[in-house]
């Protein structure tokens, strides 16, 4: 076969017709509840036009109708995958507002269950990303050791997936004994999950091509259209809300803020996995300098009363019933407060009026500015690319609508 003659390109153009193609809204490969209208040339893409909506979230208006406390479950439901970030993000805003810092204890618990968050998020976006472009077996790896932590969770909990655990001022109970045991018998098997999955696929031919070069943008772009998180930190920009703003300690532990060169699909697959080994690192010393102490603040304007106190002191009754009556009353003004969510910045503008609900309650979805983009990475690529570039974005219909 090689001696017969290659006349391919000795072919005359051929006229083709261009067409419409949607790509989701309930397709797998859509990554949630999105839909991009693509106009193809055979299999090339012209035009990408994507379009949210289709979950009908409406998170901000709900968040008016309660009182602040009973805006914490509906934050469960932003990014799903990771909802102990969402709601660390909120309370602590709120009480940015307030004005109160919660304990040194409560402080080291809420950065334990935000990187075990990351990780069990990195995950979930590594192993369905690498399913997109044909490659199951590191999906069971990381699914394993993801099961494992939500097990964890739910021992924590009480719940998997939307846990409601923050409060604001305070957590809904400590840590239950042996936690820490428990955790740190996990911390051992991240590193062995990454490295079995890393080497599944980073000399995988397939995987270099079907991601190499994939829904590229340069740093200067990214910035501009408003990445956060990973997706950012693939192009080469080290930022990060936990070194850049930091808070709960973040500035006192040692680790690293893992970045890439090109920016495209592939290293948006490898900065998660060395994130998800920052944060084990984090996790370890956390667990080390973990704080005795209380996990409230001493102020039952905003917290709870102790049940024994509610019972036998009426000042505590009284206060009880003022929270659970007309909720916390946070001082009237407005504040914008962030943290570094899985996908990057995760940011609640919020507006009170003095009263115990939310006047306003405005969110800042690291995936929105990402998907907003969506069409220049993939404008001039194939519909093949698409999908492999759309997993490495880690959109979340839930905190995308809101």
């Amino acid at each position: 076969m090689s001696d017969v003659p290659d006349h391919r390109g000795d072919l005359p153009a051929l006229p083709t017709e261009e067409m419409l193609v949607n790509l989701g809204p309930s397709h797998p490969a859509s990554h949630g509840t999105l839909r991009v209208l693509l106009k193809l040339d055979g299999e090339r893409i012209v035009r990408a036009v994507p379009e949210i909506g289709y979950l009908h979230r409406g998170f901000e208006k709900s968040a008016e109708k309660g009182s602040w406390t009973e805006v914490i479950p509906y934050t469960d439901r932003l990014n799903y995958n990771s909802a102990l970030l969402n709601n660390v993000g909120y309370c602590k805003a709120v009480e940015a507002l307030l004005g109160v810092e919660v304990p040194p204890r409560n402080q080291a618990i809420r950065v334990i269950v935000s990187e075990m968050s990351r990780i069990m998020d990195h995950l979930i976006a590594i192993g369905t990303n690498l399913v997109d472009i044909g490659a199951l077996t590191n999906f069971w790896y990381f699914f394993n050791l993801r099961e494992r932590f939500y097990r964890l969770v739910e021992k924590l909990c009480g719940a998997r997936l939307t846990t409601s655990y923050v409060r604001i001022g305070s957590l809904q109970h400590d840590l239950y004994p042996g936690f820490e045991d428990d955790l740190r018998a996990l911390l051992p098997e991240i590193p062995r999950a990454v490295a079995d999955v890393r080497g599944l696929v980073e000399r995988n031919r397939i995987f270099h091509e079907r991601t190499e070069g994939v829904g590229a943008i340069p740093a200067g772009e990214a910035i501009a259209y408003g990445f956060t998180g990973p997706c950012l930190r693939a192009c080469g920009v080290p930022y990060d809300v936990r070194k850049s703003h930091p808070y709960y300690g973040y500035d006192q532990l040692d680790w690293d803020v893992p970045v890439g060169e090109a920016g495209d699909a592939r290293d948006r697959i490898l900065v998660r996995f060395e994130e998800i080994l920052q944060s084990a690192r984090i996790l370890g010393q956390a667990l080390a300098k973990l704080p005795a102490g209380p996990i409230a603040v001493a102020d039952w304007k905003v917290v709870l009363p102790p049940k024994e106190r509610v019972y036998g002191s009426i000042e505590a009754l009284m206060g009880h019933f003022k929270i659970v009556m007309e909720g916390i009353r946070v001082p009237a003004g407005e504040i914008y407060d962030s943290t570094e969510a899985a996908n990057g910045e995760l940011g609640f503008y919020l507006v009170s009026d003095g009263s115990g609900r939310p006047y306003r309650v405005r969110v800042r979805p690291p995936c929105f500015p990402i998907y907003s983009a969506f069409p220049r990475l993939v404008e001039g690529q194939l519909v093949a690319d698409a999908v492999a570039a759309l997993g490495g974005l880690n959109v979340v219909a839930g905190e995308l609508d809101r």
